[in-house]
């Protein structure tokens, strides 16, 4: 790669300079940057910076690849960094790596360098571009699929966690002639970030809700109805709440919180499990805390969750199964306009290695039409 300034998208790539030091400090020593480059050293100091502009940067240009300041064009100051990395020749492959400055921050900076440094690359041989982050961050993410990177998968252990461990990393990737982005997805956001019909709320389930979840799926008769049958720990409870928004963005999975509106206490949860997207198929399933049950909290979030799912997505059929001892269940799916399709037996493995049939519901936009057109009796 040559070191030409690009000037696209509204922002500047070009070579890091001496003067960037004290910015690239302030930016190296932001928590947020810091937990999402945990090799970075700690405390990060002036000679920190030094050695990455005159060394580590120069050793990546040496290396087929380079590192760019991402700049402001009006300023010409520092916003940020991008780079491409582990050149692979044989392949013409490079790893795009990122990150962006606290002020400069949610203005769109990552995706338009993103994007400009891919078309610079293409433009210079390159044929495949990869992008790798963690599943936590849901920005980079984000960034990933608005720059027309396509998600590929997870690459576990992949990289090390700077605690002496190994995490996983989400890996995307963008082929010359890919269209520049953004990449259609599956499950878009919720409009406004939440669904609500004045009484229950549903948003998305978020780093926070671990104590909220942790004590929901260890009610007894709630983990008696979950598949496997087992208490989730607490770690597992963390992992999810942390990873809940990467499942999102892939498009296997919503979780939202059940959350009463005139409170704001959350009160259970319900889940969009899209298993079939060729056939546009998805499951859902929910909980609610004992204290918050006999409310109609859970028909309402069915009716809310079916009616984002028909309208905002390919979703054209929806399903759900209860055991065939649980009534209030069943009952909940009717009231929401589901309609019982059969009884399959041995369905499900649960505790001590037993099996338990399955009772299964679907429903059709036109169900939910339908019942939502009918006063409550």
């Amino acid at each position: 790669m040559d070191r030409t300034t690009v000037e696209d998208q509204g922002v500047r790539l070009r070579p890091l300079r001496r003067s960037d030091t004290a910015d690239v400090v302030a930016a190296c020593s932001d928590p947020l940057t810091q937990r999402f480059l945990p090799l970075l050293p700690r405390p990060y100091t002036e000679s920190d910076a030094i050695w990455w502009i005159e060394e580590g940067a120069e050793a990546e240009w040496r290396q087929g690849g380079g590192v760019w300041a991402i700049a402001d064009p009006a300023t010409d100051r520092l916003a940020g960094t991008i780079g491409l990395h582990r050149v692979v020749r044989e392949r013409a492959q490079a790893e795009v790596g990122y990150w962006v400055s606290p002020w400069a921050r949610n203005r769109g900076v990552a995706r338009a360098a993103t994007v400009a440094l891919s078309a610079h690359a293409f433009a210079h041989g390159f044929a495949r571009l990869e992008l790798l982050t963690e599943l936590e961050n849901i920005a980079s993410q984000r960034v990933a699929l608005a720059a027309g990177f396509q998600r590929e998968g997870v690459r576990r252990g992949l990289a090390p966690d700077g605690v002496g461990g190994r995490t996983d990393l989400v890996a995307f990737a963008r082929l010359d002639g890919d269209p520049a982005g953004p990449v259609a997805r599956w499950l878009p956001d919720l409009p406004g970030g939440e669904l609500s019909d004045g009484v229950v709320t549903l948003r998305p389930l978020l780093p926070g809700d671990e104590d909220f979840l942790y004590t929901l799926l260890n009610q007894p008769d709630v983990v008696a109805t979950s598949v496997p049958a087992v208490a989730p720990d607490r770690r597992e409870i963390a992992l999810r709440c942390a990873r809940s928004q990467a499942h999102w963005l892939a498009g296997d999975r919503a979780d939202l919180v059940i959350v009463d509106t005139a409170t704001g206490r959350p009160t259970g949860d319900i889940g969009l499990y899209y298993q079939e997207r060729n056939t546009g198929q998805a499951m859902i399933g929910y909980a609610m805390l004992p204290e918050w049950r006999g409310r109609g909290f859970p028909t309402r979030a069915v009716q809310l969750l079916a009616l984002w799912a028909f309208a905002e997505t390919s979703i054209a059929r929806l399903v759900a199964g209860t055991s065939p001892q649980n009534a209030g269940s069943q009952r909940v799916l009717e009231k929401a306009g589901f309609q019982r399709e059969g009884y399959h037996r041995s369905r499900l493995p649960a505790a001590n290695g037993r099996r338990i049939d399955d009772v299964l519901f679907a429903m059709v936009a036109s169900d939910l039409i339908s019942r939502t057109a009918r006063p409550e009796r």
